[in-house]
Order: structure tokens, then C-alpha cells, then sequence
């Protein structure tokens, strides 16, 4: 079923083109002469995207987005403005518009910002959906993604989360490691039992066996009485075990007995005791390094590893950060900041070394410093603005005397990037530095597909 736009304005004309052309992309259009029978339509029909004048009669193009914005948030909405009122459209976009278009515009324009703002619309309504489906819990919350290689975190959890097999997560540090671990508990029929989180690189080596196991009483100088240990208190739901690659490997037996036996024994124990409880570990060690170097038991590693579960760094889905950032900014009370095209590009070209959680400090950083309700350029890290190395001092192009067409160049540098990457947009996008949605646009453009597709 085609998406519905409504379109709200006084010029009659306007409308009519409007309409046509976004008809002939096969949408279905309804339009509205002024802003209250534009409300009522909204009401009536609730269209996934609303293209609105600002100055109009009556009920101004500024109350027409505060009133959708209100009843529905993940409505978009594009604003017309006249030129020279750029200023008008910016305090639209901080008041919830996804974007605006400056009369006079040509097709193509209205065609992309359109298509940009109903993907966004189909990516938040994804994430939504894809959790939903994941669990109506309240710990899903915090994961957010949509691209390929998060649907494909999505589907293990689905898989693995209701079953009693041991789980090992990997990935950089700052991917989500813990959120993925509660994910799991949460969709286990363990939830209603506590989750309880051990990092295994912060406890002090000597105290670690009792961290980990208990002791009784006696059992070492400064044992004044039993302790139960992690393991214990995670009894009837489940333990992760986050940076697991650091056990001393003199602990390492122990914990394969668990895993192998579900019996605990408390340090000065004679006899083990029975043991409900689900490990999920995690790291962002090369354990099969640290097995060949004789630093980490291959035994154990099998035990650990029976469900694999990778998690993708940030710069391999840089398709999910304008979802990450709404998300942030939400997070901390600033629904209202928007992020301008310019920012977020470079945001997006960013190789983020430290993942989700540096873009959640870097977001946390913008809010507070930031002047305005939009974050600019001149907003972010010098490390975001300065551009990566590349090329020689001589450049890479070697143009013809009489000259070369910039448009085949650029069509050849696109198509380029594209055979260089397999074909991956993202991989091809990161590689020509600019963000997914203009390398698509680019390939509409200039009609470049996959050979082998239509």
C-alpha cells in the first residue's frame, strides 16, 4: 500500500503540481487548502508524511506542525518557505520538522527529501517493530538499529534468548555488549530472576575466586562469615560475565565446572552445591589469541562459545546513527535539538573507535555546549572536522588536456567505490566520505545497479 502524504497550502497552483508530481512517484496525495481543514484531514486519514506552506491564512504553518507533532511525533514533516526566509525554516526544523524545501524547487529535490523522510519515518517504525517483536519488556528499549547487521543481532537474541545455551558475545568495546546480555535475560523465562553483571578485569585477582564462588567462613584470613558469591546470587536467572578473557588462569577450571556440572564450590568447602543459573559472557579479546599463547583454556572457550553472537562496531553501520542520535537526544531532554545535514555527515564519516558509548559522550558533550537548538560544523570535535588522509601529493585524477566531463567522473567514482566494496553501500559510502543516503541518491542519478539486478 502506496505511502499517504497530505499536502497543506493556499496557492492552488502549488498544490497541483505538488500533487502531481508526487503522485506520478506512485504516492497517494491528498491535499488541504489551509491549515484547519488540514488538521482535520491529518485526523481523518493520518499520513505517514505532511508537506505544509508556513505563511498561510488563519491557522500558520507553525501551528500546523506543533499540532501534528503533539498527536503524532514519528509523523514527518517538510515545510515550504519562500526564499530568503531560511531563518523561518531552521526554527521550523528545531520545532520537530524533518526538513524544509525553498520555493521555487525543482522535482528531483522534492523527490529526494521526500523519499529521505519516509525512509526515516520506515526506519524508526522498524526499530519500533523489530523490538516489539523482540519483547514487549522495558529492556529493549535501549537497543537501537536498524540496519543489516543489527537485524542480524536481532535474530540470534530471538533464537537463543528462551533457551538455557550458554552465550558468548564479542565485539569493541562501547558495541553494547551488557545491553545485548540483558536483552537475552530479558526474553528468557528466567527474566523474573536476577540478572547480575561481573566484569571480570575490575574485581583484584586475589579476591576474585570469592567474587565469583562465595567462602565460608574461616576459609582465609579476614573470612569472618560465609559470603555467598555472584554466582549464588544469581541463582534462577542469569550471570554475565562481561571481559571474561581476563580470568587468571588458575580460575579457569573452576568456572568449566560450572558450565559443565551447574555446581558451585564456595572457597573452604568440601562438598559442591547445585546451581540454577544461565551464564552469558562476554569480550572484546581474541580468545583463540589468548588460547594459543596458553593464556585462556580451549576447553573452556568451547564451553563458553556455544552460541556465538558478534556484535558490529559502530563505523559498519553508520546507517543507524541519525537513529542513535534521536535516541540520545531524547534520552537526555533535548527532543528539540536537531542535528544539521552538514554535522551529521561528518558524525556518519566518523570511524568512532570507541563506538556507541564515545557517540553517546560526544552527544552528551554537544547538548551541554551546544549555543542554538541545532548542532553545526562548528559544534563538533576538531577529530570529527579534520578530514582523513588520502591520495598522494599529487592527487589521484589524471585529467585529459582537452578535459573530462565532472559528471562521467563522478558516476566513475561511485561506481568505483561500489565494485571495491562488493557492492555494500555503507562500505562504499565510508569510502567515498560522504553519508549512504547521497551515495544512493547518486546511484539513482546516474542509474548505476548491481549487475545481475534489476
Amino acid at each position: 500500500m502506496p505511502d499517504t502524504i497530505l499536502i497543506i497550502d493556499d496557492d492552488s497552483s502549488l498544490r497541483r503540481v505538488l500533487e502531481y508530481n508526487l503522485q506520478q512517484e506512485g504516492y497517494t496525495v491528498i491535499t488541504a487548502a489551509d491549515g484547519e481543514s488540514g488538521l482535520k484531514l491529518f485526523a481523518d486519514r493520518n499520513p505517514a508524511l505532511v508537506i505544509t506552506d508556513l505563511k498561510m491564512p488563519g491557522i500558520s504553518g507553525f501551528q500546523v506542525l506543533g499540532e501534528i507533532k503533539e498527536r503524532s511525533p514519528s509523523t514527518v514533516v517538510i515545510v515550504l518557505t519562500a526564499f530568503g526566509a531560511i531563518d523561518t525554516a531552521v526554527e521550523a526544523m528545531k520545532a520537530g520538522a524533518f526538513d524544509y524545501l525553498t520555493k521555487p524547487f525543482n522535482r528531483d529535490e522534492l523527490k529526494l527529501t521526500v523519499k529521505k523522510g519516509l525512509q526515516l519515518r520506515g526506519l524508526s517504525e522498524e526499530n519500533r517493530l523489530l523490538k516489539e517483536e523482540l519483547s514487549g519488556r522495558a529492556e529493549f528499549h535501549t537497543i537501537v538499529g536498524t540496519s543489516r547487521a543489527m537485524e542480524g543481532v536481532f535474530s540470534v537474541v530471538r533464537k537463543v534468548a528462551d533457551t538455557e545455551a550458554t552465550v558468548l558475545i564479542t565485539g569493541e568495546s562501547g558495541t553494547g555488549k551488557e545491553l545485548v546480555a540483558r536483552a537475552i535475560h530479558s526474553g528468557s523465562s528466567r527474566r523474573s530472576g536476577p540478572f547480575v553483571a561481573v566484569n571480570c578485569a575490575a574485581i583484584p585477582r586475589d579476591l576474585l575466586e570469592s567474587e565469583l564462588f562465595g567462602h565460608l567462613k574461616g576459609s582465609f584470613t579476614g573470612a569472618i562469615r560465609d559470603k555467598d558469591g555472584r554466582f549464588q546470587t544469581a541463582e534462577g536467572g542469569t550471570i554475565f560475565l562481561d571481559e571474561v578473557g581476563e580470568l587468571p588462569i588458575e580460575l579457569q577450571p573452576k568456572l568449566l565446572r560450572v558450565l559443565q556440572e551447574r555446581v558451585v564450590e564456595p572457597v573452604g568447602a568440601t562438598h559442591p552445591t547445585k546451581l540454577d543459573v544461565r551464564v552469558v559472557a562476554a569480550t572484546n579479546a581474541d580468545l583463540e589469541r589468548s588460547i594459543a599463547e596458553g593464556r585462556f583454556r580451549e576447553d573452556l572457550y568451547y564451553r563458553l562459545c556455544v552460541i556465538p553472537l558478534k556484535l558490529p562496531p559502530l563505523r559498519n553501520r553508520v546507517e543507524d546513527i541519525p537513529l542513535l542520535l534521536r535516541y540520545f537526544c531524547g534520552k537526555l531532554g533535548a527532543e528539540r535539538v536537531t542535528i544539521s545535514k552538514e554535522a551529521l555527515a561528518r558524525l556518519q564519516a566518523y570511524p568512532w573507535p570507541g563506538n556507541v558509548r564515545e557517540l553517546e559522550n560526544t552527544v552528551e558533550r554537544l547538548i551541554i555546549m551546544r549555543e542554538g537548538d541545532q548542532i553545526g560544523l562548528q559544534d563538533l570535535p576538531e577529530k570529527m572536522l579534520s578530514a582523513p588522509a588520502g591520495g598522494s601529493a599529487e592527487g589521484v585524477l589524471r585529467l585529459p588536456p582537452e578535459g573530462y566531463p565532472l559528471e562521467q567522473l563522478e558516476r566513475e567514482a561511485v561506481l568505483e567505490a561500489l565494485e571495491r566494496n562488493d557492492w555494500n553501500q555503507t562500505a562504499a559510502a565510508r569510502f567515498l566520505r560522504i553519508p549512504r543516503h547521497t551515495l544512493i541518491y547518486r546511484m539513482e542519478k546516474y542509474q548505476i545497479v548491481q549487475p545481475g539486478r534489476k
